[in-house]
Parts: structure tokens; sequence; C-alpha cells
């Protein structure tokens, strides 16, 4: 069974979309947790104990998420219930996974292996570029593509539109040359709506120097974010760096489309 948040109004736990599959033994994904999601397995495991989820019927329910249901949420959510058959978690995840947004990661390090492994299960689709062969570990998932790029910052002429670009190479040029690849393609194309360099003021002020002296304007220099990360996380270790610039991704992501490049960005 595929129960699936079709309407969501005023304040509760998922949003429209958010979807959980359910099988006699097993349940992928969550709609929210709470009541609302226990009742909610409560009626597909019935409809499975009776038979149904071979696929074909669905129905839909409107519930209240007040002090009757037992969570004082306040909204209103409508749920489909649909009966899918012998799908399974994979096919469930193709279906429904939001569409992924695209990040170009250079740097295959310490920060960069953990910026790919916080990244995993949420919906970004990852190019992730180094100038080193032996950079990236075995067994990526499926939504991380691998290049080995020589010169790194060639990588920068084709990545897709709307690529938010995060920069942690192993070497101070190459970060440099990448960052001023970057700016190229904005003046020409200005497709690229975040670019993040890692490392801290004092790098950033020797680079702005450096692309200055290579033409490049006080304005083009302010799309660049550095340093990266939310504020008020100070710790260095790779996974917390991780946690920080992805949810800082995050925030970039959902801002409207018309807000200016990188407005509010940690680091300017």
């Amino acid at each position: 069974m595929l129960v699936t948040v079709v309407d969501a109004q005023g304040s509760v736990p998922r949003e429209r979309g958010a979807w959980m599959g359910v099988g006699p033994d097993g349940q992928w994904g969550t709609i929210g947790g709470g009541h609302l999601e226990w009742d909610a397995l409560r009626q597909c495991r019935e409809r499975l104990a009776q038979g149904g989820g071979t696929g074909g019927e669905s129905w839909t329910q409107r519930v209240a998420l007040g002090p009757r249901l037992g969570q004082c949420c306040g909204g209103v959510v409508s749920l489909r219930y649909e009966a899918v058959g012998g799908w399974d978690p994979a096919e469930l995840d193709r279906r429904l996974r939001p569409p992924a947004s695209p990040v170009a990661l250079f740097g295959g390090g310490h920060v960069g292996r953990a910026v790919v492994q916080a990244l995993t299960p949420l919906p970004f689709r990852v190019r992730w570029v180094d100038s080193r062969d032996e950079a990236f570990p075995d067994g990526l998932p499926a939504h991380v593509e691998p290049e080995h790029s020589d010169p790194v910052h060639g990588a920068v002429a084709d990545l897709l539109p709307g690529s938010a670009v995060l920069i942690m190479s192993f070497s101070h040029a190459e970060d440099l040359d990448i960052v001023a690849a970057c700016l190229e393609r904005q003046r020409r194309a200005d497709d690229l709506p975040w670019v993040g360099l890692i490392g801290s003021k004092t790098k950033w002020a020797t680079f702005r120097h450096r692309l200055a002296e290579r033409g490049f304007t006080a304005g083009e220099l302010a799309h660049v974010t550095c340093p990266i990360g939310l504020p008020g996380i100070v710790g260095k270790e790779p996974a917390v760096i991780a946690a920080s610039v992805v949810a800082q991704l995050l925030l970039e992501f959902a801002r409207p489309p018309m807000a200016p490049p990188g407005a509010g960005s940690s680091g300017l």
C-alpha cells in the first residue's frame, strides 16, 4: 500500500507529496510519525490482511490534527491510500523521490567525502570532481557522478545550469582557478545560483585580491560565499563542516526563484 499526503493546510507534520509505503512486514518513508502515521499503518495492514493491496483500489481520507487524534498540530491533512501491488522499496523511491537539485562538488578529500555522505538521503544530484584519479571511493550512491578532470576547473564549463557549486579541493591554486571559472561562467550565462568556497576570511581576502587582478568586479566577487557553512557552527571535524554546509545548501535551494543569488548566506 502507498499512502501519500495529497493536501496539507496549516501546521502539519509533513508537506504535500510526502509518502509512506506499507507492506505486511515493512514500512518505507514517513508521513510524519505520531498517531496520524500509526493510524495510516493500521488501515493499510488491515486492508492487506483482508487480501487488498493487489493494485488498483484507492481512497482518500481527510484528517484534522487536533486533540481528538492525539496530535495538536492544528492543521488538516488529506491522505491518499493506493494499492500498488508488488512494488518494492526501490521502485517506490524512484517514483516518488522529489526532483534532485544539482550540486557540483570540487574536491575528494575528507570534507568532500563527508559532504557526499551527508547529501546521500537528500534530494540532490551530485557531480563530484577531482583532478586525482584515486580520490573517489568505491561503491558511490547512484545520485553521485564522479569525474576526473585535469585541469579541474575545466569541468565548470558543462555543469548543469542551476547547479550550486562547492569548492574544496586539495590545492588553493586549484580552488582559485575553479572560482575564476565559475565567475567567468556567471558573467557569460548567469546560471550558477550559488558558489561556495571552503576557507577562512583570510583566504578569501587573498582570493579577492587575486581575482580582482584578473578583472573581476566587486559585484561579481560578491557572488562567492566564503567561508561556507551556517554561522555559529564552529567545529572543524569533516562531519561537522558537512552538516553545516548541507544545511546551508538546503536553505539556498529553498529560497524563492527570484531571490538574489546567495542572498542571506553566511561569510560575506
